[in-house]
């Protein structure tokens, strides 16, 4: 199988397990047979009534590409950013869980390169040329390839042509036709449409405003303050001015001298003599 087609080299979007051709999904595509001729269907044992194919996916609709294959055992951690491959399978089959088949899906402009394309051989010394070994699993060895890929192109989308645009030629250009307006104006008498002409020139010519150049109504007004304040905000100054003026600065002895007080009084007081009283026994005997 080519992974060339029409020179445009398309990566593998999604990888799944699938029962048989009706249980495939429309757009991938199932690897049925190896590449060296033997039968790719993966059972589990004779027993099995049926058995499962491995199957791939180029459609890009999704958005996103397969940028790498892992074959892991089961007692094996999925690696960082991988996932278990989808199953669509019947009732009857079920896919071995020794070795699990995970892959990486990124979007489609993250990275350029990724897996272009799958293959399985059977368990043997076969080698594949340009593609890289997997793992095998369940007695088959599975192979992918990797590489640049194209990124879909853009399509323009089709757009609707009109009769006219069909009918220029660039070989034989043709004559201009005359524009001709969609809505054509009803034709009025000259008298009825100089009129309405006139009253319309005039409305237009009172709305527009005045050409005054950047003018404004407090264009030349000097700015000052009214007398009323004014003559307030001097009283103010001059009061302060004055009340400063009449601030005087004592000195430490003018301090003492103002607030000296020498307690002779409490002192005469404290001196003075308590008179004494007579006791009863003094008056008695005389």
């Amino acid at each position: 199988m080519s992974v060339m087609e029409r020179g445009v080299v398309r990566p593998v979007t999604a990888v799944a397990w699938t029962s048989n051709t009706s249980t495939c999904p429309i757009d991938f595509t199932l690897i049925s047979i190896t590449e060296d001729g033997a039968a790719a269907n993966f059972t589990r044992s004779f027993a099995m009534k049926s058995g499962y194919y491995l199957c791939y996916s180029k459609n890009l609709t999704a958005g996103v590409v397969v940028s790498d294959i892992q074959l892991i055992s089961d007692k094996e951690s999925i690696p960082h950013g991988y996932c278990y491959i989808a199953e669509h399978l019947e009732s009857k089959a079920s896919v071995w869980k020794k070795k699990r088949v995970c892959v990486r899906v990124v979007p489609v402009g993250s990275v350029d390169t990724a897996v272009l394309d799958i293959k399985v051989t059977a368990k043997s010394k076969m080698m594949l040329q340009h593609y890289t070994y997997v793992g095998d699993v369940h007695g088959y060895v599975l192979w992918c390839r990797k590489g640049h890929f194209s990124s879909p192109m853009p399509q323009a989308k089709p757009r609707s042509v009109s009769l006219d645009m069909h009918r220029i030629s660039l070989e034989q250009p043709s004559a201009l036709l005359p524009l001709r307006p969609s809505n054509p104006l009803h034709l009025l008498p000259q008298n009825k449409m100089s009129q309405r002409r006139h009253s319309l020139n005039i409305k237009d010519n009172s709305d527009k405003p005045a050409d005054t150049q950047g003018i404004t109504a407090l264009d030349g007004v000097p700015f000052s303050l009214h007398p009323k304040f004014d003559i307030q905000a001097n009283s103010m100054a001059l009061q302060l001015n004055s009340q400063l003026n009449n601030i005087r600065i004592k000195s430490f002895q003018d301090i003492e001298n103002e607030y000296n007080y020498t307690f002779a009084m409490e002192e005469s007081a404290a001196k003075r003599t308590r008179p004494s009283v007579p006791t009863e026994g003094a008056q008695t005997a005389q």
